[in-house]
């Protein structure tokens, strides 16, 4: 995922990747002398200190008719000084292990800084009169929101011309990432929102990874913050018409806080602690204790957002009317679990996009979202106008809404589209339509495109929607494309210096998914199509999409990456990726950092296992009493590009974050001959104790995806998977790189050392020697961000496979 769409997009980002990067360096011959089933400690070079042993203390858990031992529960009490002790032991045996890779490590992140252009923006974005954009300043690490004044409304090539010159308005810096680093020491800014006069930004703040979100709101008219006492743990924002009053939702207890000494408790019975969201309205120039109380939640297990609708005049929450955002909540439907609505408004309709069953009279393909409308005096009415489901093996995804135009984003088999539609819809819906019946636009895409992220498309008035899309082939190329018109424009590709010789030039004329968009090359409206122009490495790099047959005849998507010049069938090194949790897309857009891997041979691939992204009953098949689907579908990604030659059968590993690392320590304790070394960042791995402890930020809400313990059947299917419960006594166990932040409020530092201490008291002496455990002291669950440290983070875990996997520099 590259710079410009971490600029762009508007979006809560749920993994931490940012990448760049290149340049050529001596290739690597691959060892093959030893296999998975052998200890592989004897031929890795480790240090002569031994790891660090941490206390034991007895503890007992009982459930079910099921008792077992906890002995290092204690880690729950961060505060503990033994506890800190071992995380600073622990990252000096990591330094130790990984001192013999330093220069290699220098080596990578010199080539990756070298692939950097040594400034980084995105390009101009217009909201009302202003032009909205960020950049990276040279030599610094975080981005700074700016914006200039658009003077006069220019026609199409005027703007486009403006946009390379870049010469006009004066330009005012709203945000700067960098001072707020500097003063303390983390940043990470949640939300942005701009007052539709353009006079105010209010944006939320994090200063310690802790993901206490501070609200910030300054006076862009003098470049002060207006003065009022801090209000922590804010998640959303929007603001109503009046341009003075603020909506926020606040959470409450111990929701994405630090996690104290509360959680050592002598009993093994957990009590939950309370905990609640509120929804907030505030003035600009009031004091916080006049701040009026709009909603409370008090259900731990149901999350609250708060978001406008895109021309202004509504608040969801339930529904505010933003031109009287005291006038009270109108409920949009009685709340039923798993039924979920996104509403927008477009003059005088709410258009909603809903999973809530059907009428009897009316017929679906299939399950998932579909698209209804009312008038907005009928939003509690039962008789919703339901204007079209998506057709067979066809979901929808999301909606986003225009004064002329209405966009929806689809997957078809796996695959993503986007298209508009002209607004209104001038059909009496009597009867239910497919999409085909309203006349779409299908926005012609690149044929191995594999990722279309909207950018932040603000302005309501505009019929020009921006995204951007990328592919593990393709650098993220920024498009405009002109709803009424029927064209496109390429606006900006992402630069990689020192490959630009390896890249070719591609039309979208002849390239088109002509499958999606049929006779687009014969509509006059896309002859200018023909001269747009991107950049691939296609002719290099070699992207492969297969099919594999999983444990059950299921048909999992594996995305495979090689160069075609160094790659040797059955005998090159491989990662495999995987999530597959919460229904999210695995990520598998450009990332210039893989080419210090692939032109040393490497494979990478990508398995979009059940429980990940598609439609819902993709994700459903993954999920709850069914997660073991997407291990098994992991493994049989795995055993895949081994038995098809793709990646040597000694030489694979595996890269998880987060809940992906759930996915790849079950795969670890099952099949632990398939896999090499692995690498599991802020991971998930003690799931069935931290969904015994409700008091745990996320655990209520993860019943849902996991299943709730205290139910016997469920307890027994995560009992049968539960990485930490399931390491294996006495057996040899693949190198392992774990990372974790101590502030991490998502995951628990804690689950991290546990899983370490216990492969290590656990498994092989001489294997576990190599399972190395790094905590960031002060970062949170999304690392530190920075464009140069994310190369440092990089060049590290690449250093440490290239090492554990015997393979030598020529």
């Amino acid at each position: 995922m590259s710079l410009l769409f971490r600029l762009l997009s508007n979006t809560s980002l749920k993994v931490p990747f940012f990448s760049f990067s290149f340049t050529l360096i001596p290739s690597f011959s691959f060892s093959s002398s030893s296999l998975s089933s052998k200890c592989r400690a004897e031929p890795i070079s480790v240090p002569s200190q031994l790891p660090p042993v941490p206390k034991t203390v007895p503890f007992t858990v009982s459930l079910h008719g099921h008792s077992w031992q906890d002995p290092y529960h204690w880690m729950r009490n961060i505060n503990d000084p033994d506890f800190l002790n071992y995380l600073n032991l622990e990252n000096s045996y990591a330094e130790a292990f990984m001192a013999d890779t330093q220069t290699l490590q220098q080596t990578l992140v010199t080539e990756m800084k070298n692939r950097m252009p040594s400034k980084v923006s995105t390009p101009f974005e217009r909201f009302g009169p202003w032009l909205y954009y960020e950049y990276i300043p040279e030599g610094n690490e975080y981005p700074v929101f700016c914006r200039r004044l658009e003077t006069e409304r220019r026609g199409w090539a005027e703007r486009l011309l403006s946009y390379a010159k870049a010469g006009f308005g004066r330009e005012e810096i709203l945000l700067d990432w960098n001072e707020v680093a500097e003063k303390h020491g983390y940043v990470h800014v949640g939300q942005c929102r701009i007052s539709p006069d353009h006079n105010f930004l209010a944006y939320t703040l994090d200063a310690t990874g802790s993901e206490q979100f501070m609200l910030q709101i300054k006076d862009l008219r003098n470049g002060c913050l207006v003065p009022r006492a801090p209000v922590h743990r804010v998640v959303n924002l929007a603001w109503a018409q009046d341009c003075q009053t603020l909506f926020l939702t606040t959470l409450q207890a111990h929701f994405f806080t630090a996690l104290p000494s509360l959680f050592l408790r002598d009993s093994n019975l957990f009590q939950p602690v309370s905990s609640f969201c509120r929804v907030l309205c505030t003035k600009l120039g009031l004091a916080n204790t006049d701040d009026a109380l709009i909603f409370t939640e008090s259900d731990s297990s149901y999350c609250v957002d708060l978001t406008s609708t895109k021309d202004g005049k509504f608040i969801t929450v339930y529904v505010v009317d933003a031109t009287d955002p005291l006038s009270g909540l109108k409920r949009v439907h009685k709340r039923v679990s798993g039924v979920q609505y996104f509403l927008e408004h477009h003059f005088g309709f709410f258009y909603i996009l809903t999973n809530a069953p059907m009428k009897e009279n009316m017929k679906c393909s299939s399950e998932g979202f579909y698209l209804a409308r009312c008038r907005v005096g009928d939003i509690q009415s039962t008789t919703w106008e339901n204007i079209f489901y998506a057709s067979k093996d066809t979901s929808l995804q999301d909606m986003d809404i225009f004064c002329g135009h209405l966009v929806l984003f689809l997957n078809k088999k796996g695959c993503p589209m986007i298209c508009s539609v002209d607004l209104p819809i001038n059909v009496e819906c009597k009867h239910q339509m497919r999409i085909e019946d309203l006349d779409p636009w299908f926005f012609p895409i690149p044929l191995n495109s594999c990722s279309i992220q909207p950018g932040s498309n603000l302005d309501f008035t505009n019929s020009v929607y921006r995204v951007v899309l990328s592919s593990p082939v393709m650098p993220d190329v920024i498009v405009d494309y002109a709803m009424s018109r029927r064209i496109l424009s390429i606006v900006q590709q992402e630069e990689v210096l020192g490959v630009s010789s390896n890249a070719r030039s591609c039309s979208l004329r002849y390239e088109l998914d002509t499958q999606q968009h049929l006779d687009s090359e014969k509509d006059e409206n896309n002859q200018s199509i023909a001269l747009q122009r991107w950049k691939d490495f296609s002719d290099t790099y070699c992207c492969e999409r297969k099919e594999v047959i999983s444990h059950d005849g299921v048909r999992v998507p594996l995305t495979i990456l090689y160069s075609q010049k160094v790659w040797k069938s059955g005998r090159s090194p491989g990662i495999l990726q995987g999530y597959g949790a919460y229904g999210e897309v695995l990520d598998k857009s450009w990332c210039v950092d893989r080419l210090s891997l692939l032109d040393r041979g490497w494979v990478m691939a990508f398995a979009d296992v059940r429980g990940g992204g598609g439609d819902s009953s993709w994700h459903k098949s993954g999920s709850g009493l069914f997660k073991q689907n997407s291990i098994y579908d992991f493994v049989s990604c795995g055993k895949y590009l081994i038995d098809e030659g793709y990646v040597h059968r000694d030489q694979l590993s595996a890269i998880g974050v987060s809940a992906g690392c759930l996915l790849i320590g079950a795969a670890l304790n099952m099949y632990p001959d398939l896999f090499r070394a692995a690498i599991l960042k802020v991971p998930f791995l003690d799931i069935l104790n931290s969904l015994l402890d409700p008091s745990l930020p996320l655990t209520i809400l993860d019943y849902e995806e996991f299943g709730n313990p205290q139910i016997k059947s469920q307890f027994e299917s995560i009992l049968r998977y539960s990485p930490y419960e399931n390491i294996s006594h006495g057996g040899c166990h693949p190198s392992i790189l774990v990372t974790a932040s101590f502030n991490d409020s998502r995951v628990g530092v804690w689950e991290a050392a546990k899983w370490v201490a216990k492969v290590r008291d656990s498994t092989c002496s001489f294997c576990s020697r190599s399972v190395i455990l790094k905590t960031n002291m002060t970062g949170g669950h999304f690392g530190e961000g920075g464009r140069y440290i994310q190369c440092e983070e990089i060049a590290y875990e690449y250093a440490f496979l290239v090492k554990v996997m015997g393979i030598h520099i020529n």
